[in-house]
């Protein structure tokens, strides 16, 4: 619209001057070494308006035969470009979809056109891992490292290398130069985290936390200070029992429902002689998440009180979390020590239908107090074909007790209190598969000939003996590349948690421009 109102005021400008000229007629006289021309205005005007146009011909013919070489080499680079693009895309197709021949010979053209383009790069080296050519992934990976451009991908290649080799040193140089380059690098931060955690250096790790908290979310930011904590203050309970108490403390601020942090808070507390807030703090845990090392904590806050006594708090303590076996067991078990073998039949009985291994031991324990080692055997044999009670789980590994990361991936915050499954693989990002280790816990009881009245079979708050560790046989291994584009069914070597998603360079229209120029 612009256009079509410039161009009626540019005719009517024109309009307006030719009609001026006609309304004002006379001759117009021009002497020129003894030339004599004599014309009108008007006549003048068209002459002039024609000799320039001609000029402006003659210049553009001349202009272009001037800079016809330059016109002709640029239109060769947009065709090369032009070609370059059309491999590449072609090419990260081929790698999403598998096809190693193609994905290498579009490779070897992209390079040949644009060699040293970003986008040539990840597909050479994307190209070189399709093809188990890990010498020349590196090298692309390698070299995008070298730039400031594509830093943060060539790094992020180079540590998943690295850890294919199982050069765990290698891998934690590249991520640590990752997480100095670009702090919001996720995986970076996670790498060097957990490395750190691995070395037992919790207080490092703590810092490096803090220094990476604005590219978490607040949630996540908590849970994880709460766990690495727990894990200082479990390292130093011994040692320096203030400092122990006071990130146990911090971590149950943060993290209200971690069990491992309120039972170790609690027990820290009652040494300190801080009971009512140590009961305190059970007690909110409890309400949440009814487990058995926070009733056995519960169970020891008062040192020096009678077996009734002690009764009475658990058994309030239970009825807090109504009809769950937790509150049932440790009801139990703290019966049996007051001798009140009605009171823990009664708290077992709603799961003598199906009973686990736990539920079973507890009834074997009751029936040896009671003097029936007849029963107690059978409770025990009842025991070893029981459904398994839950434990501390992560990745397909089973341990007796918390651990602040996973021995198998490395994740911060992995175990969970649920029930393990024999041969359960990990769902976490992993390099390569490998052999997943389960320790199924086993109840280990063995009848003591002509044991006292006064003693019996104790009661564990969980399975403590795990049977050795059995390697269950090991998914096929693949070799995921880094995944700018996967195919429908490849989630790539860091699908997520997640969280997590590959850097990829970012799709910006000037950077075609580079390779056209």
């Amino acid at each position: 619209m612009i256009r079509v109102v410039f161009f009626l005021i540019v005719v009517g400008v024109l309009a307006l001057g030719a009609a001026w000229l006609a309304d004002r007629p006379g001759d117009l006289i021009v002497t020129w070494q003894g030339m004599r021309m004599k014309t009108s205005p008007l006549v003048m005007a068209a002459a002039l308006l024609v000799a320039v146009a001609v000029l402006i011909f003659l210049w553009s013919i001349v202009r272009a035969i001037v800079r016809s070489p330059i016109v002709l080499a640029r239109r060769r680079r947009e065709r090369r470009g032009a070609r370059a693009y059309a491999a590449i895309s072609d090419g990260l197709i081929a790698v999403g979809s598998g096809d190693i021949d193609a994905a290498r010979k579009l490779s070897a053209d992209a390079s040949r056109l644009a060699p040293g383009e970003p986008l040539t790069l990840l597909l050479s080296a994307q190209a070189a891992q399709l093809s188990g050519d890990r010498d020349g992934a590196e090298r692309a990976f390698r070299a995008m490292a070298s730039r400031a451009d594509t830093k943060a991908l060539g790094l992020h290649g180079l540590f998943i290398e690295a850890h294919r080799r199982d050069d765990h040193e290698s891998a934690r140089a590249h991520a640590e130069e990752a997480a100095a380059t670009a702090p919001t690098l996720g995986w970076a931060g996670r790498a060097v985290l957990e490395a750190r955690c691995k070395d037992g250096d919790w207080s490092s790790a703590l810092a490096l936390l803090e220094r990476h908290r604005g590219a978490m979310d607040k949630a996540t930011y908590r849970r994880q200070r709460a766990v690495l904590l727990t894990a200082r203050a479990l390292a130093a309970e011994e040692s320096d029992r203030e400092a122990a108490r006071n990130d146990a403390l911090e971590a149950v601020k943060l993290a209200p429902t971690l069990v491992p942090a309120v039972a170790l808070a609690a027990r820290l507390l009652a040494q300190g002689g801080y009971l009512r807030k140590a009961n305190r703090i059970i007690d909110t845990a409890w309400r949440a998440n009814p487990h058995p090392e926070l009733a056995q904590s519960f169970a020891e806050l008062r040192s020096g009180e009678s077996a009734r006594d002690r009764l009475k708090r658990i058994d309030a303590l239970a009825k807090r979390a109504p009809g769950n076996v937790e509150g049932a067991l440790a009801v139990a078990r703290a019966a049996i020590d007051a001798r009140e073998f009605a009171r823990a039949r009664s708290a077992l009985a709603p799961y003598l239908d199906a009973p686990t291994k736990r539920v079973a031991l507890a009834m074997a324990a009751l029936e040896r107090a009671e003097g029936d080692e007849g029963r107690a055997r059978e409770w025990l044999a009842r025991a070893l074909h029981a459904a398994p009670d839950p434990a501390w789980t992560a990745d397909g590994y089973v341990s007796d007790r918390w651990l602040p990361l996973s021995p198998v991936t490395g994740r911060i915050d992995a175990f969970e209190w649920r029930v393990p499954l024999t041969g359960m693989t990990s769902t976490a990002p992993v390099i390569e598969s490998e052999p997943v280790l389960v320790a199924p816990a086993e109840p280990k009881a063995e009848p003591i000939a002509n044991e006292p009245r006064d003693h019996v079979l104790p009661l564990p708050a969980h399975d403590t003996a795990p049977a050795p560790l059995q390697a269950q046989p090991a998914r096929p291994k693949s070799d995921p590349v880094i995944p700018l584009v996967h195919a429908p069914d490849d989630p790539g070597p860091e699908a997520e948690i997640v969280e997590e998603t590959e850097p990829e360079p970012d799709a910006k229209p000037s950077g075609w421009r580079k390779i056209f120029e």
